[in-house]
């Protein structure tokens, strides 16, 4: 469905945003790509590997309204993926963050309104679930944003969806890559916040891959959740450092001992699939669709009562071994 559209990426630049470009030229031949961002310096970067005669550098803010409405010209699909995720900071911060992932949010709607770009597909996180710090809260706005711009379409062929899944391995700010730079240092134990934390455990390419399939599944108005692995921090931490002692810290300010991706308050929304979930608008839709079948004929059925996607509950825990095999392939 790329072949001969154009494509817009907020945060382009991004690990999912280079992630994303990478598969996507790789097996589609898109007309356009255009990587919208604010950093200068990455889309130099970005611009080395990916040259081609199809790609194109926009620098800008989602913060800004009509450069964002002057980049979606002619394109027909958008993933936006631009957002400021850092948790301390956005609590430090927060009308920083507000600006960013609410605001920026409801640009990127009115400009892909303008322009009538045919999809949009929102990323959002666990922590927009039930969200207890303001990175979360945030993304949870914005979650409603875009599930309800569905509803201001008119006549327009544009539909609005959203993408939620959790930690990415080896992403930046993410434990993977903190631990490694401890134990690069030659410390003699690992710091544990809680022995009974749990987090869910997906690859950029997994993420990557999700995203693009979710764009043929869309109807306009879902919160797709991909069904993946839970891991233990302890597991984690024995993985990449067996037998080292660990140093329980405690859970920072704004953090969750387990993660939910569909909480149990939407269990009465939630579809499942045979390898997601999806959760439905709790408003009533303008445009009524059937979401029990995707675009792409799958079909879904109701969840159990009280049914939530807790990292904590999952059926699918890595091992050790698994969670070794997996951050080394992730580099």
């Amino acid at each position: 469905m790329f072949d001969h559209k154009s494509v817009l990426v907020t945060g382009g630049t991004g690990s999912f945003g280079q992630a994303f470009v990478r598969s996507l030229l790789a097996r589609h031949s898109p007309k356009r790509v255009v990587i919208f961002s604010r950093d200068e310096l990455k889309q130099y970067e970005m611009h080395r590997e990916f040259a081609g005669p199809m790609m194109r550098y926009f620098i800008g803010d989602v913060r800004d309204n009509s450069r964002l409405k002057e980049a979606m010209r002619e394109i027909d699909y958008v993933v936006h993926a631009a957002a400021l995720k850092h948790v301390p900071a956005a609590e430090y911060n927060p009308m920083e963050c507000i600006k960013t992932n609410i605001h920026g949010a409801q640009n990127v709607i009115e400009a892909a309104l303008q322009n009538e770009v045919e999809r949009v597909i929102a990323l959002s996180t666990d922590k927009a679930a039930n969200p207890i710090n303001l990175y979360g809260a945030t993304k949870l706005a914005s979650d409603k944003l875009f599930v309800a711009a569905n509803n201001i379409v008119g006549r327009r062929a544009t539909r609005f969806s959203v993408v939620r899944y959790g930690n990415v391995v080896c992403s930046r700010g993410s434990v993977v890559p903190h631990f490694k730079e401890l134990l690069n240092k030659g410390v003699d134990r690992l710091p544990i916040t809680d022995v009974r934390m749990t987090r869910f455990w997906i690859t950029l390419q997994q993420g990557v891959d999700f995203v693009l399939k979710c764009f043929s599944r869309m109807h306009g108005g879902e919160i797709f959740v991909p069904k993946i692995p839970s891991m233990r921090i302890v597991d984690l931490a024995e993985s990449m450092a067996p037998g080292l002692p660990h140093e329980i810290v405690g859970i920072r300010p704004g953090e969750k001992l387990h993660e939910v991706m569909c909480p149990a308050d939407d269990a009465h929304l939630t579809l499942e699939f045979s390898d997601h979930f999806v959760i439905r608008p709790s408003i009533q839709m303008s445009h009524p669709r059937r979401y029990e079948v995707n675009s792409l004929g799958e079909t879904g059925t109701p969840v159990r009562q009280g049914f939530a996607y807790s990292s904590g509950d999952n059926d699918d825990f890595l091992s050790v071994d698994n969670l070794a095999r997996l951050n080394e392939q992730a580099g």
